[in-house]
Formats: C-alpha cells, structure tokens, sequence
C-alpha cells in the first residue's frame, strides 16, 4: 500500500493535539489533551515540557489508533508549535532544567527595558525584523541562565541545549539524535539574522548565550531525523514539516501570494500579511519574519501580533464564572442589541500591536448601573474583532495593499457571532475554511510535498475547502461609533 497518510501534531499554548490526514486532505482521526498553565507570579506564564512531552505521545498513538492506519502506512510526522515559548534542558540527562516559559510571559519587561537603554534595539530590530519585548524568546534564555543555579556554567561547558518547542519534540522523539529547527520558529528568537539566515553571533553575545546550545536550523520541508521506537514502540516515522504554529496556518490557508492576510484565533491572535521574498521596512509595531522556507527558499510576512483574544473569553468563563460553557455564551451575546458602551480591554500580559507596551493592564471601560453580565461576555468576545481591526489597519497602511478580504481559522471561528462582527469592523469579507486546523494542515502540505505525497503549491491549492463567508452589514456611522469607543477605552488603559 502507498504511505499515503500523514500523522500532524500541533503543540498548541492550551494543548496538544495530533490528527491522522489522508492524501486528499481529509482528516480521518484526532486526538487532543490540554497541560497546565502555571502563573507563579503576575504576568509569569510556564508550561511543564515533560508533561507536553508525555501529552505528546499518548495523542500521537491515540490518533493512529482511532485512525486504523498502520505505522507502516504513514509516509511522515508533521509537527506545528506555539511559538516564542522556549525552554533549557540537559543534553546528557534530556531532563529540562526549568519550565518552559511561555510567549505570554512578561517577567522579562525590566531586562528588555535595560537593553533598550543600552541603545542595542534598533540593531536588533534591523537584524531580526522584531521588537525588543518580553513576547520573543531571547530574553527568557537570558533569565534562565542567569537564575537556574549553575546553569551558565553549564551551557558554557557545552552540556546544555536550548529550544523552541518543536526543537524539544524534535530531540525527545529522535531519542536525542536530532537538535534541530526551523527557519520560521528561528526567525521568532530574537537570534536569528532574516538576512543572513544564520543564528547571528552579535546578537548572541548582546543576550549572553553560547552558540553551542542552539539548534541547527532547517527548511519546513526537510526531513530532520526519525522518531526512535524507544520514544515511539512500533513508531518509526521521518519528521517534516516543521513549521511555527501561525506560519503553518498562512501555508494551511493557501496564502502563496504576496497581499493574501490570514488571522489565526487562538489564545492569542496573529494576523499575517504574505510580502514574497523581499524584506519590507515596518513601523507601527508590525513585525517581519520568515514566512516559510521551502529548499532553502525562503519568504517572508508582516505580523501583527495580540496578546490576548480567546483568553479573554476564558478568563470570563474560568474567573469570573459567568458562563458554563461557550454555547451559553454565544446565547448570552446574542440576546443582546449593542455592548451599550461596555469595552473589556484584555491586557492581561501588555498589549501587542499597534502599542507593544508590556505594562498595560486589562481593565473593563464604560460600565453602569445597567451593566449585566452579558455585556461583559460580549465585551470580551468584541475585543478580539477590534484588536484584530488594529493590525489589519496598520498592515494595509505599511504595505499599501488595501485587502480585500481576510482568511481566518482557528476554534473561535465557529463563533458567528465574532465572525460578523470582524467583518463588520474591517468593512470586507471574512471567510472561513472547512478544516478549523489550519496550522496542523500547512505543515501536512509542507510534510507532504517533502515525501512527494504532493508534487506542488497548486496540487495543494485544489485541496483548498472554503467555509462560511461573512460580509459586512454594519452601517459607517455605528461601526465608526464602536471603533471610536474601542480606542477611547485603550487610551484609558495606556494613561493608568
């Protein structure tokens, strides 16, 4: 039989999940288990990588189990990774030497401040296409090495190894064969040159890091190593693939041209514009990073990033325990006519683009008397539309492309609610694709086209399944009235 099967994983902020997809694109299996956040101090976030790892696997069997595809048919292992979440572990007992930290995490806020005293971020910015902000990774090692006793000694020595978390993956299911990663996780660490495609040694020293615990660096569609049956029993698959979370779903959503925008919702959101293979000079607190590199070919994207989108929701759910579950919400919003001037801000970790400022807090603006808790619920879900609204206003005037319409994907999309609403506020088409796993699904092309399961982008693009659409109803002078209040409660939040 032809290995026509692709086993993903998705290591996701909340979970991890793995899918079993057949050549046609169709997914025949999947799998999933959330990890514990952990918050040991305010605006500190840490995941447990061993229990990631341990997740891992039971999912990965799990889905090939309830799939009934043999190992043997399985042609690669596609895997997808939050981002910027990074971690230090001992090469020798492959045992972590701290938490992961998490990309929400802002307990690197003063050291990021002090290098920006210190002049260096303009050159980091120029090098990596990034900001100088706790979200990146850099700063985090930095922490690591400086407050895990005996660490920097340690890493100094060689015996150390540091990784985003596909690299962890990666080097636990080859049984430490392989330290690898990609150039789309690279261009996330503050570390990497976009221009070069190198791990830069300038921006090493300015963090203080040893070169010695980086991964090599590979493209998407390589073959990185096979998962070790001591790791895996009666699991020997190549891996490929590898791709950050919010570039697979650009890929998965087929944004091969330069000017196609795609949002990912999640935890957070990123919203991506395609820009080809040349660099583009940003301001307004976009970044720019490697889109995908394909046989060494690489192409690059504009990024607006938000802290915080779906999280708000959960915090209302699992803080404020207004609802039991998001049907109940849904209901609760929709019984409502307008939010009555009632805005949640979510800066529950600082705000992201347009403002990057690490130490805003959430606050909820505009409330009376009449407040009910409905209107708490859709203040929540309505601050993902406007912070969405933010970053695609600031990618059109930086590129002065106008879009014309905006792909979306990821678990929120199934509210319609929210889906209108973005419309609305953007005043052009939403659509929304069949398949809600896009990140899983860009790196099962990527996966794909190295196996030669598919032989191109446009043997891909014929896989493509568009969901609902959404246009725009809401007259100019209400959409106007709710932005307006939207950035008069933001304002409030950026003067406390």
């Amino acid at each position: 039989m032809e290995k026509g099967y692709i086993l993903a994983l998705d290591q996701s902020t909340s979970g991890s999940k793995a899918m079993v997809v057949d050549k046609n694109g169709n997914i025949l299996s999947k799998s999933s288990m959330e990890h514990k956040q952990y918050y040991p101090n305010p605006g500190w976030v840490e995941h447990d990588p061993m229990e990631i790892y341990e997740n891992v696997k039971k999912v990965l069997k799990e889905a090939m189990l309830i799939s009934k595809v043999k190992a043997d048919d399985m042609a690669a292992l596609a895997i997808t990774n939050q981002r910027e979440t990074i971690l230090v572990w001992d090469k020798n007992t492959g045992l972590p030497i701290y938490n992961a930290i998490v990309w929400q995490c802002r307990r690197t806020s003063e050291m990021c401040s002090q290098l920006k005293k210190q002049g260096v971020e303009e050159k980091v910015r120029q090098k990596t296409g990034l900001l100088l902000d706790p979200y990146f990774s850099a700063t985090k090692v930095k922490w690591i090495l400086d407050h895990v006793e005996g660490a920097r000694a340690k890493a100094e020595k060689g015996q150390l190894l540091l990784g985003t978390i596909d690299s962890w993956l990666v080097w636990k299911l080859t049984h430490g064969k392989a330290h690898v990663t990609d150039y789309t996780n690279a261009s996330r660490t503050l570390l990497f040159n976009i221009r070069t495609l190198q791990w830069d040694s300038e921006l090493l020293e300015i963090f203080g890091i040893p070169r010695c615990m980086l991964p090599e660096i590979k493209s998407s569609n390589d073959m990185v190593g096979y998962t070790d049956t001591e790791e895996l029993p009666d699991i020997e698959l190549p891996i490929s693939g590898i791709i950050g979370d919010s570039q697979g779903a650009l890929f998965g959503q087929n944004c091969f041209n330069p000017g196609m925008v795609k949002a990912t919702y999640g935890t957070g959101s990123s919203i991506m514009m395609h820009i080809g293979e040349q660099i583009k000079e940003t301001g307004s607190g976009l970044v720019t990073s490697v889109a995908w590199g394909i046989s060494g070919r690489v192409e690059y994207v504009l990024e607006g990033i938000v802290h915080c989108t779906g999280d708000a929701l959960k915090w209302v759910k699992d803080n404020l325990m207004l609802f039991n579950s998001f049907e109940e919400a849904r209901a609760m919003v929709n019984s409502l006519d307008s939010n009555e001037g009632v805005y949640m801000v979510p800066a529950f970790v600082g705000l992201g683009i347009p403002h990057w400022d690490s130490d805003a807090r959430a606050a909820v603006v505009g409330m009376s008397r009449g407040t009910r808790k409905e209107h708490l619920v859709r203040a929540a879900i309505e601050s993902t539309a406007y912070q969405i609204k933010d970053a695609v206003d600031k990618m059109e005037l930086e590129s002065g492309i106008k879009t014309k319409e905006l792909r979306v994907d990821g678990g929120p999309t199934k509210d319609e609610f929210l889906m209108q609403f973005q419309a609305d506020m953007l005043n052009h088409k939403v659509v929304s694709t069949e398949i809600a796993e896009l990140s899983s699904m860009g790196s099962v092309y990527l996966a794909g086209l190295a196996v030669g399961l598919w032989k191109s982008k446009e043997e891909i693009l014929q896989l493509r399944s568009e969901g609902q659409s959404y246009t725009p109803v809401m007259d100019k002078t209400t959409r106007d009235r709710y932005y307006e209040g939207w950035k008069a409660s933001v304002s409030r939040v950026l003067t406390i």
